[in-house]
């Protein structure tokens, strides 16, 4: 229902069906109010809106208003019409149903963080509040303390990783320098407490300009309270003084029974992960089998999907039929290039080729003989390397184009260099008797040529000149061959 010519009556009868209103204004900004605390005047052919505001209780002339999904679209305009602002009025209902309206739910945390700053610094003023475009996870805040004005970028939802945070609230930043009128000159990244500590490693991974014009904080809940912590920014040299964690890695892994006879079956084509929990077989670097041994006795199931089947002397020729259909469709010349078997896990496949001929990549690497049992915290490093002339080597593989790759492999780079300066890869006999030299570990970034991400370079260029990052590109058939086609080193770049 639209309103032409704006009518106190009609207005009140919809703002009527609702004890409670949540305003929100153009620039983000939301007002909880009762139906009591609006005030709808009727002068003549005129209407006028009063309700409460950032500056106070206002009354402004309603230009025109309409109805629309629950919600009350009123437009209202300033005295002699100067100023003009579209408020979306829409009903408070309960927090299980506010839940379900993910944008609003996100928009009203947005406003508790932005309360959250106005606390934490006296005298800023709030000037735009919003939700990123596309997945609307952070919070795009800009703020203003009169000098200066900066920008405030939040993970409102939680879950996200340290990287994805960091590359999106960079390339927002970014946008905001370039404004004409009063261009931010720093960026607020708040976020809980364990992500606010990745990011603090991650921030002490970058150049000093770009680390220098970037602020990070937690969200601070002591007392029962929120508040914003400010985390203090580390110097590269500060990461390695934590006690890292023992790796105890075994000098010989020998596969089960079951395990060795399943490979014997493709042994050109299958590999095996070893973990905690068993052994993991993969058709190139495909996972189709499992065997967990349990008192002494191992058990095995199969299958590509969620739904695994235990294998026995009954399902045996089902796990043969299932063989013969990754025999034909993962492989460099399927049947079909739709299949699922041929499209699913790139990045594995890959990573499978280049685990069982590390020189297709560089011809001086010798892979670690366990990698696949090496573990930083929860992540897996992709490949772990020595170059003959023993420095480390860590290799990050990509088959489609990821943004965050740069500071992913820079993240990978400090927890290997961590364990590697404190002595625990020498101790844990990585690399056997292999002599290891002490210089930093290199970085190779590898994808086909056609799927590093466009901001690849971009994010490059930000990293310490500590971390030196190759970047090797593949040619696109690399399923049927292997083969370098450029390598770049941004450590170059940045002496």
């Amino acid at each position: 229902m639209v309103a032409s010519e704006p009518s106190a009556e009609s207005l009140a009868d919809l703002l009527d069906t609702s004890a409670e209103w949540l305003i929100v204004g153009e620039n983000g900004r939301t007002f909880p109010v009762n139906r009591n605390e609006i005030d709808l005047i009727a002068e003549a052919d005129r209407t006028f809106f009063g309700v409460i505001g950032e500056s106070g209780f206002r009354t402004r002339r309603v230009s025109a208003f309409e109805f629309c999904d629950g919600e009350i679209a009123v437009t209202v305009s300033s005295a002699f019409g100067r100023e003009t602002e579209k408020l979306r009025l829409v009903p408070r209902v309960s927090a299980a149903e506010l839940a379900a309206n993910v944008e609003l739910a996100r928009l009203t945390r947005a406003n508790e963080i932005a309360s959250l700053i106005e606390r934490f610094e006296t005298g800023t003023k709030i000037v735009r509040i919003g939700l990123n475009k596309g997945s609307g996870r952070f919070a795009e805040i800009i703020a203003d303390t009169g000098p200066k004005r900066f920008g405030v970028y939040a993970d409102i939802v939680g879950g996200t990783t340290a990287e994805a945070i960091l590359t999106s609230a960079i390339l927002w930043f970014e946008r905001l320098q370039t404004r004409a009128k009063k261009p931010a000159r720093e960026l607020h990244i708040v976020v809980e407490k364990r992500a606010a500590a990745n990011l603090q490693k991650l921030h002490a991974l970058l150049k000093t300009p770009v680390r220098s014009s970037l602020r990070i904080f937690e969200i601070n809940r002591s007392g029962g309270v929120e508040s914003l912590k400010p985390r203090a920014e580390l110097a590269i040299n500060r990461l390695w003084r934590e006690k890292p964690k023992k790796l105890n890695l075994p000098d010989e892994i020998v596969p089960g029974e079951t395990a060795s006879w399943i490979i014997g079956l493709a042994p050109d084509e299958i590999d095996i992960m070893h973990s905690r929990q068993g052994e993991t077989l993969r058709f190139n670097g495909m996972a189709f089998a499992r065997v967990r041994t349990v008192a002494g006795r191992e058990s095995a199931w199969f299958g590509v999907d969620r739904a695994k089947r235990p294998l026995n002397e009954q399902s045996r020729p089902d796990l043969l039929r299932l063989l013969s259909d990754l025999r034909s469709y993962r492989t460099a010349e399927p049947a079909s290039k739709r299949h699922e078997f041929y499209r699913h896990s790139p990045e594995s496949w890959l990573e499978s080729i280049l685990r069982r001929n590390i020189k297709l990549l560089d011809a001086n690497l010798i892979l670690a003989p366990i990698y696949n049992q090496f573990r930083t915290v929860a992540d897996k490093i992709d490949l772990l390397a020595l170059r003959r002339d023993g420095r480390l080597v860590i290799i990050e593989i990509k088959a489609s184009p990821d943004r965050e790759t740069p500071f992913q492999a820079a993240d990978y780079w400090r927890k290997i260099e961590h364990l590697r300066r404190r002595g625990e890869l020498k101790r844990a006999r990585v690399f056997g008797d292999l002599e290891m030299i002490d210089k930093p570990a290199l970085v190779y970034a590898v994808a086909p040529a056609l799927s590093f991400h466009r901001d690849f370079e971009h994010f490059a260029r930000m990293l310490s000149p500590e971390i030196e990052l190759w970047r090797f590109e593949l040619h696109e058939n690399w399923r049927e061959e292997v083969k370098v086609i450029a390598r770049r080193n941004y450590f170059d770049h940045l002496q």
